[in-house]
């Protein structure tokens, strides 16, 4: 085989793969370090601020907004990318089901996800002092305190100030008020004793960094020409290539990271996606943030005579502890919401309202808690707009009659989707199919997945809260409450786009991949800024976490340059 070109024939500082929010997060840090910096990007070049469809009405379009093969969430979203790539395949092992979402676009992740912005609490870095179940995190709430707020600073975060012990504040700006259907969810939720307060999203409601706050568009999920909302490419990596000090590769599918006869990483080998040229790039610190399957993945691959398991693998674990969010939803008919007088629901791009974990775990029948989000009001209508109408009072029909019916029931449509805490289990995890290779020559993932009742009987009370909820607002529920063997109706492993772990930070080199600094105990050159690290979920969505625990490493990483360590 022939060598691998070099890029530009140069070492940088640092190489960085992925540019989500841990990649993008390490590429601003390290660049405002001085660092000469590469930034590898698996799919192509995209900018919200010049690339969205923000504003573009769904007639305007063959698809009316629907999904499309590289949109699974809709024509207009910013998503480039999906459960199921051409020519990038995964396998699951027999028994098992999960879904594996990859994004495919500078950004990654960030450009489509629905911004809710929850700090880990207390609790979540050392449950198992709590309960015995899982594993402690090497590090504390206040370890990464200091980056939560420099991430607040930073990015901009809006909320109220709560004071729950576990839910912790942050550096909010103003919260939106709530809309006409969220008070009702909130005069419910306040009957059924569940807390329900104002939403904490990225998304300015203020000036900040000389970008403009949110004009209540709605639309954040295609991408803020105005940069209100937060996603990566905009906010951390522009800012990175104003330095002078980042170079940016897109189209870059990395397969491994090399190593030096000192056994360092030197660089990292890729696959340029639009010439199918196999490429290297010369580096003295390799960073990964590809998302934690991924990150599994490279390393994986990444098999030498010092490190036939792969690299950063000596303790097995590679692949290993792999987690998702548990997830299920309910929706209903709200009949105080019909021929609702039109007004301007629009509001910023998610709800305005949430609702944190509310209980005691001691009390119930299962380890951990979950957050509820909540979903409703006037949306852009769109392909599949208020499918089933024939189901509602009345309903159905065509001509006159029928687009009278749509305008009646518009916006009574209701709905909560609980997002809870996976215990990692031993069974769940991910390794390289022995035979399955991807359009580049690249093995692939097999992924194991086992639910245990401890997530079973979470989604179980979130069904009945949810549906005791819109009992109160006086729904009308067309779906009937899930059986045992239909696991009380939890979400495939995986659909909730949350997946955590598989390279772990922890205290010993025989029981983690990583140390607290997300630096490989096998190769201490060798850092990991996505979801890999973590050492399992909470109740809270991980993405502030991810930028928190980037920042974190980075700045760790500028120091021991700095030191000579590195």
């Amino acid at each position: 085989m022939s060598s691998p070109e070099r890029v530009k024939r140069d070492v940088f500082d640092v190489c960085i793969v992925g540019s989500g929010a841990g990649g993008g997060m390490a590429a601003h840090e390290l660049t405002k370090a001085g660092a000469r910096v590469i930034l590898l990007e698996a799919g192509g070049k995209w900018d919200n601020a010049t690339d969205s469809h923000m504003l573009k009405w769904p007639y305007e379009t063959a698809r009316r907004g629907g999904s499309s093969p590289e949109r699974p969430f809709g024509e207009h979203d910013a998503c480039i990318g999906g459960w199921n790539l051409p020519g990038e395949p995964f396998t699951t092992a027999a028994g098992s089901k999960f879904q594996w979402w990859r994004a495919r676009m500078l950004g990654g992740r960030t450009n489509h996800w629905g911004r809710i912005s929850l700090r880990f609490g207390p609790d979540d870095f050392k449950h198992k002092s709590v309960d015995g179940l899982g594993d402690d995190w090497p590090i504390s709430y206040k370890d990464l305190a200091p980056y939560y707020d420099d991430v607040d600073r930073l990015v901009g975060i809006f909320g109220s100030k709560e004071g729950m012990r576990n839910h912790p504040d942050g550096i909010f700006l103003p919260p939106p008020t709530p809309r006409c259907w969220e008070h009702l969810v909130k005069k419910a939720a306040d009957k059924q004793k569940v807390t329900c307060i104002p939403s904490r999203l990225s998304i300015l409601t203020r000036p900040l960094n000389n970008r403009a706050p949110c004009h209540y568009c709605g639309q954040c999920n295609r991408g803020c020409t105005m940069n209100a909302n937060f996603s990566s490419t905009n906010v951390l990596v522009l800012p990175a290539l104003l330095t002078g000090k980042l170079t940016l590769r897109t189209n870059a599918m990395v397969r491994e990271v090399t190593l030096n006869d000192r056994g360092l990483a030197d660089g990292v080998v890729y696959i340029d996606s639009m010439t199918g040229k196999e490429k290297r790039v010369d580096a003295k610190v390799v960073v990964l943030a590809a998302s934690a399957c991924e990150t599994a993945r490279i390393l994986l691959n990444s098999t030498s005579a010092k490190f036939p398991q792969g690299l950063a693998n000596s303790s097995g674990l590679v692949g290993k502890y792999l987690t998702d969010t548990t997830g299920t939803d309910v929706g209903g008919f709200v009949p105080a919401l019909m021929d609702m007088p039109r007004h301007n629901c629009d509001g910023v791009g998610g709800a305005h309202l949430y609702m944190p974990w509310w209980l005691d775990n001691k009390k119930l029948d299962f380890p951990r808690g979950y957050h509820i989000e909540i979903w409703g009001g006037l949306d852009m209508p769109s392909a599949g707009f208020m499918g089933g109408i024939q189901n509602l009072p009345g309903g159905g029909g065509y001509g006159a009659s029928l687009k009278a019916d749509y305008r009646k029931y518009y916006g009574t449509n209701v709905g909560f989707s609980g997002r809870g805490e996976m215990i990692p289990n031993e069974k769940s995890f991910c390794e390289l199919d022995p035979e399955a290779k991807d359009k580049y020559g690249i093995p692939v993932l097999r992924f194991h997945w086992e639910w245990s009742d401890h997530e079973y009987l979470q989604v179980k009370h979130m069904q009945e809260t949810f549906r005791a909820l819109l009992q109160e607002m006086g729904a009308e529920v067309h779906s009937p409450m899930p059986t045992r063997e239909r696991g009380y109706g939890i979400a495939t492993g995986g659909s909730i786009i949350h997946e955590l772990g598989c390279v772990r930070m922890g205290d010993n080199s025989n029981t983690s991949v990583l140390n607290q600094h997300c630096q490989a105990w096998d190769c201490k050159n060798l850092f990991v800024a996505d979801g890999g690290p973590f050492v399992s979920q909470a109740d809270k969505n991980p993405t502030w976490t991810i930028l928190a625990l980037s920042m974190r490493t980075s700045r760790f990483i500028a120091q021991q340059r700095k030191g000579g360590q590195l």
